[in-house]
């Protein structure tokens, strides 16, 4: 890795936002139990750091969905590449995604996953492209809104580098 990254959003600043959707989520749902779909693999180390900080009971499962291949531009088609584990009828669903592009993937997904009965239906994500938007989706739980940058880090991969990064970043050359 020889790759200079330019930190866009702190370890610490990841931390706290996190912190702050977990108690939020935690509030919006109490007395109630929610099922949370983590987006690999991005969403790994945001649906891990969430997770513990929910003051509400939790189960968890696993999708894996493809729209970018090698490339760092969507290519507008969705594949499914591992479906849940257990059954989503009647449970209150969180989607957690670790960023929002264009929105056609997550409106696939929101499509997808609606169609099999959930009880609600959510959606959680660390960042948020607005300027990239094609697709209206309804998030109501976003970290942080970010400029049109490609960014590596906490789970965000360029050619599955960088995901490790304690921070989210940009790539400077």
């Amino acid at each position: 890795m020889t790759d200079k990254i330019r930190v866009m959003l702190s370890e610490e600043q990841i931390q706290e936002r996190t912190r702050e959707l977990a108690e939020q989520i935690s509030k919006d749902f109490e007395g109630k139990s929610i099922h949370l779909i983590c987006i690999l693999k991005g969403s790994i180390f945001f649906s891990c750091d969430l997770a513990k900080r929910l003051t509400i009971p939790v189960t968890i499962d696993f999708m894996s969905v493809s729209s970018y291949g090698g490339e760092t531009v969507s290519s507008g088609r969705v594949r499914i590449l591992k479906d849940l584990d257990e059954s989503i009828q009647g449970k209150n669903v969180l989607i957690i995604e670790d960023i929002i592009d264009s929105g056609r993937t997550l409106s696939y997904l929101v499509d997808f996953l609606g169609s099999r009965a959930p009880e609600s239906l959510t959606i959680c994500t660390l960042l948020d492209k607005p300027d990239r938007r094609v697709t209206d989706v309804d998030v109501q739980y976003v970290g942080f809104e970010i400029p049109d940058e490609f960014v590596v880090g906490y789970g965000l991969d360029y050619d599955q580098k960088y995901r490790n990064l304690p921070y989210v970043g940009v790539i400077e050359g």
